[in-house]
């Protein structure tokens, strides 16, 4: 009866143990079929997302999953970015055309003008027409640089005007600069004084000149007959610092935060020239190049702009 019994419990103990063998391979049967199909929508879901990320949103063949309907919405979603996206690339091109009409069109009477103000200028004038003449010319000059800031403005707002940074001379850029304001600084007998040795940065050079020149018209114009303009620099490990400095009249302390918003003219200078562009464009010229700009001043102990340049 002993033997019987064991023999009965064997029987049901191996039968039991077969069962549960056959579950837990049945299990890993599953999970593994779960694991390649879930790493197959997975890299499905990983290749939409790359053509995403690289502007193809031409994904179309979808499988019958479980999840086959998060790939359908994610689809959807990528279309209507496709959309999205076609309509602010056809939108930026409509404002470029806008802005390259409005400085062409303006461009060829203004230079008309003064055109005929340099033939007047040859005739025989009086006194009065003489200074009329001259009053014309200012104001068409005055006009000429408030389109043209306006339309770089709106360039670099809209991002028409992309930088190109590359690795390039400072003092190659700083003595270019120089020579162009030289002009306007032996005007009011203000000397520049430049200080530079042979250092490089990572800089588009054509903007990165159009950001100098602002804050060195910027020193020249606040700066009073006789005074001084110094330029020198220091390179650090990760940046490239230009200092501007002048013996002008200063930035007071509240307004040295709102110096670099557009349009803003502090109301100590709103009867002088000027339109409130030329330091606001040199702050988003060099921030688009990953570079930041500072200032420091005293009122009437002049002020520097600390230009900061990326070294690579």
């Amino acid at each position: 009866m002993y033997d019987v019994v064991s023999y009965q419990e064997l029987k049901t103990v191996s039968m039991v143990l077969i069962f549960v063998a056959g579950v837990l391979i049945g299990a890993a049967i599953f999970v593994v079929i779960n694991h390649v199909r879930s790493r197959r929508l997975l890299k499905r879901l990983e290749k939409i997302i790359d053509n995403l990320t690289s502007g193809n949103f031409n994904e179309k063949t979808f499988d019958e999953s479980i999840l086959s309907a998060l790939e359908s919405k994610l689809k959807r979603e990528f279309d209507v970015i496709s959309y999205n996206q076609k309509a602010l690339f056809e939108e930026r091109n409509k404002i470029k055309a806008l802005i390259s009409d409005i400085s062409h069109q303006t461009k060829t009477p203004i230079s008309n003008i003064l055109l005929y103000i340099n033939l007047l200028s040859e005739e025989s004038l009086t006194e009065d027409q003489k200074r009329l003449v001259s009053e014309v010319e200012r104001q068409s000059d005055k006009l000429n640089f408030l389109i043209q800031s306006l339309v770089k403005m709106s360039r670099m707002e809209t991002g028409i005007i992309s930088v190109k940074p590359q690795k390039s001379s400072i003092k190659k850029l700083l003595e270019e600069c120089v020579a162009n304001v030289s002009t306007k600084a032996s005007a009011k007998q203000i000397a520049i004084n430049l200080s530079c040795g042979d250092i490089k940065a990572i800089f588009d050079h054509k903007w990165t000149s159009e950001a100098a020149i602002n804050i060195l018209d910027n020193a020249i114009k606040y700066t009073s007959r006789g005074g001084k303009v110094i330029i020198c620099t220091t390179a650090y490990e990760m940046f490239v610092r230009i200092d501007i400095s002048d013996n002008g009249m200063g930035i007071s302390e509240n307004e040295q935060t709102k110096i670099f918003q557009r349009f803003y003219r502090s109301p100590k200078v709103h009867n002088d020239e000027g339109v409130g562009i030329g330091l606001y464009l040199a702050r988003e010229i060099i921030s688009a190049q990953g570079g930041y700009i500072k200032v420091a001043s005293k009122v009437g102990s002049g002020c520097t702009f600390s230009v900061f340049l990326p070294q690579g």
